[in-house]
């Protein structure tokens, strides 16, 4: 594996996100939506340095069924409340193509929130679909297989404290 972005490198681009989200969401009633599974660790950081009380909670869609995907994705894990006329931010860790992100957009819009906006810690914006909107990008990135900090190959190195370039995974 070849690290690409270093525990402080990423600790330092949290940190600038999280002021640039304090600051745009400030006398907001923000509600962050972490997207499971590899998201919980950039949401979990990154709330814990937005500087601006904020109510979290997580959700999670799948294509997958017994092991092979089904191309239909689906929510396996709801929210707890209703986002409505609340200000949302939908924490992901990484935008490839934005398929996901367009259905979870599209899901948590449905309960009318006053403001939907994204964070991705990694945005393949050359890749992804130029009608999702990521308004908070970590990094932009080529079209590469990373691994660590919430990323995963087969459920693996999520919990690496840098992110890796996975080599060998076409």
């Amino acid at each position: 594996m070849k690290p690409l972005y270093s525990e402080e490198r990423i600790h330092h681009r949290v940190e600038e996100l999280a002021r640039e989200i304090s600051r745009d969401f400030l006398s907001k009633d923000l509600v962050v939506i972490g997207i499971l599974n590899g998201g919980f660790i950039f949401t979990a950081d990154l709330c814990r340095s937005i500087a601006i009380p904020h109510e979290v909670d997580f959700m999670a869609a799948s294509s997958y069924e017994d092991g092979t995907t089904s191309g239909n994705l689906k929510i396996t894990k709801e929210l707890k409340k209703s986002v409505k006329n609340k200000s949302v931010l939908l924490v992901e860790d990484i935008v490839d193509t934005g398929k996901t992100l367009e259905y979870l957009l599209e899901e948590v819009g449905k309960q009318n929130p006053k403001d939907l906006r994204v964070a991705a810690l990694f945005w393949k914006q050359n890749k992804a679909n130029p009608h999702i909107p990521v308004h908070y990008p970590g990094f932009i990135i080529e079209d590469e297989f990373l691994v660590g900090y919430g990323l995963d190959y087969k459920g693996q190195y999520r919990n690496l404290p840098y992110v890796a370039k996975l080599e060998g995974t076409e």
